[in-house]
Order: structure tokens, then C-alpha cells, then sequence
């Protein structure tokens, strides 16, 4: 079969006046604060959070603390597939980039792309086949080939002259731990990233993240409270400046403190050994709106519209295009 892939990459601002547009995944994080009647000071307060953090951790040569800001791009890609008989265009992916502007010198730097991580597909894996493979079983297993489509895509966008052409570094992911999994602090420490912490066992997203060709490590940083996932590929404390981490943690420790403050606004830091706890009562909220219960629910919506209008349609071409199985 004689097929052309190619992705395409679109970039949208992230500030106070951000509309999510109709082609983006509602479920997404920064598409949750921008509806509803506060949308507007949800988005202001959550980039003043950010810049905050990011001056709090970058705080040399910055005695007042207000030397730096942060600008957020949304990146949305869609997959294109020009098959003998079929021309597909999906959306696949949405990242965030973020960039520094240095306001003492009046310099924009380029951040890190990634952070926030958001699919169609893994909607579609994970509140479609993972709940249909696990029905009226009593011991939950993981179906085989679960993730491989998915990150077969991943990973061909990473690797594309698209993906080359627009980016200089490899992806940074940084999501939270899980709260299945302990993690015991270890006596290594960075001077942005913080202190290290190993897990006991690998997680389902771990397992997930790997096959994207992705593998992680678990920092907390000064003055957090819990420890982050941060997934990448290569040596993430040898090929990201300072600034360019930090970008990252503020980024997306914001985003943790509003949608897991159970574990990431808890009013306690987490010990020597630590298992998060979403049940967990003793936690401050930020005065930003979220709800939880419908980003659940749009997964599933979400996901049932990947299995119609993509992985159904085009299972055929998609096994022969990834060599995997579209389930």
C-alpha cells in the first residue's frame, strides 16, 4: 500500500482571551478553565499563578521577583494519511509550549514543548477498550497491544520533519504520580528540578508513556508539596536549560494545584515515603473553577468518537500504516 504521513501543526495563544476552538479536546486542561462564567478570571488567575512560580524558582538576579513571565502557546496536531483510497485528517494531539520573556532584557526564550498532554486516542484506549476488555472480570488486566497504536503515532510525530521543522527538542511531559504507587525521596537533588523520588513499581501510565518512547523520573521541587512525573526522551537534567524546566514546573504545577489539589495543594509535603491520596481532606482550593465529574464524562464522549469516526473506519489501513492493532 503505497501511503504519504504527514502531520499538521497549528499554534494558538493561551491567555485571558482564549476560546477553545471546536476542533479542540474539550477534556484538555486549559479547555476546562476557559468556559463557563468565570472563564476569563479562571485564565488570569491561572497565569498569574504561573508566573509567580516561575519567579519563585528562578530567583537569581530577580531581587523583586518579577523578572520573568510566561506565554503559553496551545499546539494542536492533526495526523494526515494520504492513502490509494482514502485521505484521513484526524486530530491526534494537544501540547503546550511555553515560552520566557525576560523583562530585565527584554528577551523572549524559547521553553519546552509538551507539558500538558492531551489525545483523542488515548480517550479512546483508556474509556473504551480498557473498561470493555475489564467487563465482568474480577482481576483487571490490560489487553494485549494496548497503547501501541497510540504511541506508534506518538512516536512518528517526534520523529517527523513536521514535528523538526517546528521544534528544537524533544517533548517534556509532566503529569502527576500516581496514587496507586509509593514513592521513597532518595538523596539526589537538582537545583531546579528538586528532590528525586523512585517509585516502587511502574504505573499503568508508565507503562502507557513507554510505549510513546517515553520514560520517567519523579522530582519535587523547593516549595512543593508533592512530587511530579516528568516523562521524556533522553536525559532530561542534561538536555533542558534551568529556565526551561522551570517553565515547565510552573506551568503545569499550576494546572495540579486547580485539578489534583488533594495531592498538589495539599497543606502537608510529602515524607520520605509517599503515596498520594485523591480522597485526602486536608488541602487548600485555588480560586479557580473546575469540574472533575464532567471531564470524566467528556473522556468517554471522546472516546466513543475516536472508535467511530477513526480507529473503526481506518483499522485496516492504521494496521498497516503502525503495524499494530487498532482494537
Amino acid at each position: 500500500m503505497n501511503t504519504e504521513l504527514t502531520f499538521t501543526i497549528k499554534s494558538i495563544s493561551f491567555d485571558e482571551n482564549y476560546n477553545p476552538s471546536e476542533n479542540t479536546r474539550i477534556t484538555t486542561n486549559f479547555a476546562n478553565l476557559a468556559r463557563g462564567e468565570k472563564r476569563q478570571e479562571n485564565l488570569r488567575n491561572a497565569l498569574v499563578m504561573i508566573d509567580n512560580r516561575f519567579n519563585s524558582l528562578a530567583h537569581w538576579d530577580n531581587a523583586r521577583g518579577d523578572r520573568y513571565s510566561v506565554e503559553l502557546e496551545i499546539i494542536s496536531v492533526a495526523l494526515n494519511i494520504n492513502a490509494e483510497s482514502n485521505d484521513i485528517t484526524f486530530p491526534v494531539i494537544e501540547i503546550l509550549k511555553t515560552n520566557i520573556i525576560d523583562k530585565k532584557n527584554n528577551e523572549r526564550i524559547e521553553g519546552i514543548v509538551g507539558n500538558n498532554f492531551s489525545s483523542y486516542v488515548r480517550d479512546y484506549d483508556f474509556s473504551v477498550v480498557l473498561p470493555e476488555h475489564n467487563k465482568n472480570k474480577s482481576d483487571f488486566t490490560i489487553p494485549d497491544n494496548f497503547g501501541d497504536l497510540h504511541g506508534s503515532i506518538f512516536e512518528s510525530f517526534v520523529n517527523s520533519t513536521d514535528y523538526k521543522n517546528h521544534f528544537e527538542k524533544s517533548p517534556v511531559i509532566c503529569l502527576s504520580v500516581s496514587s496507586k504507587n509509593i514513592y521513597q525521596r532518595t538523596d539526589n537533588q537538582h537545583p531546579v528540578l528538586g528532590i528525586e523520588y523512585q517509585q516502587d513499581e511502574l504505573s499503568l501510565t508508565d507503562h502507557y508513556f513507554a510505549k510513546m518512547g517515553l520514560h520517567a523520573r519523579y522530582f519535587m521541587p523547593s516549595n512543593s508539596v508533592a512530587p511530579l512525573a516528568f516523562y521524556f526522551h533522553g536525559d532530561l537534567l542534561r538536555d533542558y536549560t534551568n529556565l526551561e524546566l522551570i517553565s515547565t514546573i510552573s506551568t503545569m504545577e499550576a494546572f495540579q494545584k486547580i485539578y489534583r489539589p488533594e495531592i498538589y495543594n495539599a497543606n502537608s509535603t510529602a515524607g520520605k515515603y509517599y503515596q498520594p491520596n485523591l480522597h485526602h481532606q486536608d488541602y487548600s482550593l485555588t480560586q479557580i473553577v473546575y469540574d472533575r465529574e464532567e471531564r470524566s464524562q467528556l473522556a468517554v464522549e471522546q472516546g466513543k468518537f475516536t472508535e467511530k469516526h477513526f480507529i473503526k473506519p481506518y483499522q485496516t489501513i492504521l494496521e498497516q500504516l503502525f503495524t499494530t492493532s487498532a482494537r
